[in-house]
């Protein structure tokens, strides 16, 4: 027992190693700015240099003025005498604008522009980007805006290389953090124009005026809300982080007035003409209603002669605010079925820059309160606006709007996207068609089956981790259990088009096939410790690799389980400690950032792992890879799975080749550890290879008779028709289990005799109630206390639908209903369908077994029904 003792404390040092590696804040590069507090007034306060570091980013300046101009900046002088000289401007990122990055929150930046336009510093602030917080350096993020030094604002700057036939300068991407550098330069880019053109750096946008198609005709409300006239932007209380309740925080609607029909259907004849009287040319109207919310668009601070700071219009890079005279009073809607509303206004942008042809965004600035600092800050909540081209002289004209930081990393990296998919779609090709590829191969040939497994080994290790760096992670199943779970946003899945595809394979193969096909072909870091225990075999290190004992493995392999339930629990409550924790995966050390540029313990991490390999097959991957875990829960239920025949039961021959020790005493496999090397189906039509064919191939030639080709079912098939396969089945696994299923089969009564309709509302009620004769029988006082759970259970979904609870307590609500349900099954319905879902076979469920579906189940069920909620404007948040 010696052995094992050492590799299980082996095993717990790795994973000690890790859990110090997300604790200690000493080795992690790039925490200065994450998620850095800032001064709760920062974005109100007028004298923004007192709070900020304006010198960091403007060298040489002296003084510097209070906020102006609208969006705000700060004028940098050389002194602070009345003989001051302007040298330049200084600008808070978030005032102008709030691109998210790729954690979805903006990149805070202070930016220093010199007065002719060129950049003269660069400095963020605060930011929440995971990867420059456990994986690259922030010094990488430093030396990306140092580029920006010395070069103009009306410049053509792009990430990526220089293109001077086209204008265009470029700047080096930061690998493996493509997207959070996009929006960075989309940021210093947009904030360093709005404040260009307000100075004269450069010059405005001139769009073409709006020319207007009168059609003579009044619309109701209804119908202008129909064709686009009007629209509408909701703010709701959890958005500014106050308690969630059924009213809105604000309730805005909105439209144009300078088009005449608009205008006419919603001031009258009278007032549009007394509009019209009031504005001058080139100056263009809308108005602002607020029906519902407590919260003023109008600001509580407003005072005459000020600025509504509340509301603005924007307009591609141009935003425009409204003084006192640039708004009139909105005495009535006169358009049919217009709401009721408690505050009104009709604002004038009075910019020859603005086109109401041109889409155009209003704008509203909400008061956010941080509820655990209190401190406050505004959130910008913007809706599109755009005239009905039936109302446009000409239709709409054609608006080039610059893409969205996604769309340019899927464009910039279009031909190796293109490999990649095609990657990925041969090697489910291959795997398709393994049947065919294992009968070509035997025990002592595996090369029509090895020669495809490793060239995407070495493809997945290459191309997939070290070039494209997309090695999937938990870190992502824990945002997608939190974008279902909370907010949906396309976007940050979209971000990273390799990681996007990556996992639309690994959910159709997983549900397919298994785990085993991603684990044991394509993962990046899974190849590369297989690849390493392969080298060592042929480097004459064949004598000291082993496996664990059995009954360790049987032991060991549940870490990883406890790992992901771990870290999806710590994720619940905090997301920034769930990814710290997550560096439980070596995946960013090795491909994303490398082992030389990250402090030494990481990188002692990850030798020891791969170190481990030369000698244990796959020690990861078996013992502590959460992410592993988490698709083994869905492959409880793969439609197909690998072979297995009657007599596999007692023969062990599979079972000691197994490198991942997926096969038991009884010889069924394990699809959720299994890896899908194929060595088993290679077996499995071997006539030297697998025993009971050996034997039967031996009769045969004794007895003069014909080798057959081997059928489907694993056997001979039979010389003459009347004979049967079965009598080649020894005496001796005729008695034993059927290994073909993971576990025994099970007749379920209700589903396997009945057909059709009856049939499809029997197994929804399967899945619905847990309840059972049998377990009543065997636990009845937990059968009985589970009825008012699901009560309660039930009425904190209607509390959440109405805004009366969080969606976190409802996430802990139907956990325990979760457990509740597992007992209830394991006391009665202790079963579960084996393979594809429109078959009706059914097997005994064991204690993962039932985890795993009860699991899956409601976690789809929830999620369906939050989802539902948010479809339908529900209060869920």
């Amino acid at each position: 027992m010696l052995l094992p003792r050492r590799i299980l404390r082996s095993l717990w040092t790795l994973l000690l190693l890790s859990l110090w590696l997300a604790a200690a804040p000493s080795v992690h590069a790039g925490s200065g700015a994450y998620e850095a507090e800032l001064p709760a007034d920062v974005h109100t306060n007028k004298d923004m240099c007192s709070l900020l570091p304006c010198k960091d980013v403007f060298p040489g300046a002296a003084h510097f003025s209070e906020r102006k101009g609208q969006p705000p900046y700060v004028e940098a002088y050389d002194n602070d005498t009345s003989a001051k000289k302007l040298l330049g401007y200084v600008m808070l990122s978030t005032d102008i604008t709030d691109t998210p990055a790729y954690s979805g929150k903006p990149v805070v930046t202070l930016i220093g522009m010199d007065a002719s336009g060129h950049f003269v510093g660069v400095k963020v602030l605060k930011h929440s980007e995971p990867i420059l917080l456990l994986g690259i350096p922030e010094s990488a993020l430093i030396n990306f805006n140092n580029q920006y030094l010395g070069k103009s604002v009306a410049e053509r700057i792009e990430v990526g290389p220089s293109r001077p036939d086209e204008g265009v300068v470029g700047l080096d991407a930061i690998s493996g953090a493509t997207v959070t550098v996009i929006a960075q330069n989309q940021v210093v880019l947009m904030s360093g124009a709005a404040v260009a053109r307000q100075a004269g750096i450069i010059a405005p946008i001139v769009r073409d005026p709006a020319r207007f198609n009168t059609l003579g005709q009044k619309f109701n409300w209804q119908q202008l809300i129909d064709m686009g006239a009007v629209k509408r932007l909701v703010v709701k209380p959890e958005q500014v982080d106050l308690p969630r309740d059924a009213t809105p925080f604000i309730d805005l609607w909105f439209g144009d007035l300078n088009q005449p029909d608009i205008g006419r259907s919603l001031l009258g004849e009278n007032g549009f003409a007394s509009l019209q009287s009031r504005i001058q040319s080139g100056e263009s109207a809308f108005f602002i209603v607020r029906t519902d919310g407590a919260e003023s668009f109008k600001g509580s601070g407003f005072v005459r002669g000020g600025i509504y700071d509340r509301v603005q219009v924007k307009q591609g890079p141009d935003s425009f605010t409204f003084r006192d005279l640039d708004a009139f009073n909105l005495y009535g809607l006169e358009a049919e079925g217009a709401p009721r509303y408690t505050e009104s206004s009709i604002f004038v942008i009075r910019s020859s820059s603005f086109s109401a042809a041109h889409p155009w965004k209003l704008a509203f600035l909400g008061n956010r309160v941080d509820r655990a600092t209190g401190h406050r800050s505004f959130a910008v909540f913007e809706s599109k606006y755009w005239m009905p081209a039936q109302l446009l002289d000409g239709g709409r004209p054609k608006i080039e709007e610059p893409d969205a930081p996604w769309v340019r990393v899927w464009k910039t990296q279009g031909l190796k996207i293109a490999l990649f998919a095609v990657l990925l779609v041969a090697l489910t090709i291959v795997y398709a068609l393994r049947e065919k590829l294992t009968r070509l191969s035997n025990h002592k040939n595996k090369w029509p089956v090895n020669a495809f497994k490793y060239f995407f080994w070495a493809a997945s290790i290459v191309f997939v981790g070290f070039g494209a760096m997309a090695q999937p992670s938990i870190t992502q199943v824990l945002t997608w259990f939190h974008s279902v779970l909370f907010q949906w946003t396309w976007t940050l899945f979209l971000t990273d088009p390799f990681i996007f595809l990556f996992w639309i394979f690994i959910i159709a193969t997983v549900f397919l096939f298994g785990r085993g096909l991603f684990c044991g072909w394509i993962c990046p870091f899974g190849s590369l410790s297989e690849a390493l225990y392969k080298v060592a075999r042929v480097l004459g290190l064949k004598r000291f690799q082993f496996q664990l004992p059995q009954v360790w493995h049987d032991r060991l392999k549940w870490l990883k389980y406890v790992i992901f339930f771990g870290l999806l629990a710590v994720s619940m409550f905090d997301m920034t400690l769930a990814e710290k924790l997550a560096e439980v995966e070596p995946f960013k050390t090795t491909f994303l950032v490398g082992i030389t540029n990250r402090a030494w313990p990481y990188g002692l991490f990850v030798c020891t792992l791969l170190g481990l390999s030369l000698f244990i097959e796959r020690p990861f991957c078996k013992y502590l890879c959460p992410l592993g875990a988490s698709l083994a829960i869905p492959s409880t239920f793969r439609w197909f799975g690998l072979k297995r025949k009657q007599d596999c039961n007692s023969c062990k021959a599979c079972a000691v080749g197994c490198g991942a020790q997926a096969i038991d005493a009884t010889g069924r496999i394990d699809h959720r550890e299994c890896l899908h090397c194929l060595d088993c189906m290679v077996l499995y039509t071997d006539v030297k290879g697998c025993p009971p064919l050996a034997k039967e191939r031996k009769r045969r030639e004794k007895e003069g008779l014909p080798l057959t080709p081997i059928g489907k079912n694993g056997y001979f098939i039979p010389i003459v028709p009347e004979a049967k396969w079965q009598e080649q089945i020894s005496a001796k696994a005729l008695d034993g289990p059927d290994p073909r299923m993971p576990t025994n089969a099970e007749h379920v009564s209700a589903l396997n005799e009945t057909t059709g309709i009856r049939h499809v509302v029997m197994e929804v009620l399967e899945h619905i109630n847990p309840w059972s004769a049998t377990g009543w029988a065997r636990h009845r006082l937990l059968s009985m206390l589970a009825v008012p759970c699901l009560i309660a259970v039930m009425a904190a979904w209607v509390l959440l639908a109405i805004g009366q609870i969080s969606t976190t307590v409802i996430i802990v609500a139907w956990f325990v209903w979760s457990v509740i349900e597992v007992l209830l099954r394991l006391a009665g319905r202790r079963y579960v369908k084996d393979g594809a879902w429109w078959l009706s076979r059914y097997r005994y469920a064991n204690l993962m077994d039932m985890l795993a579906y009860v699991a899956f189940k409601n976690l789809l069920i929830g999620a369906a029904l939050l989802i539902a909620l948010r479809a339908v404007n529900w209060t869920v948040a």
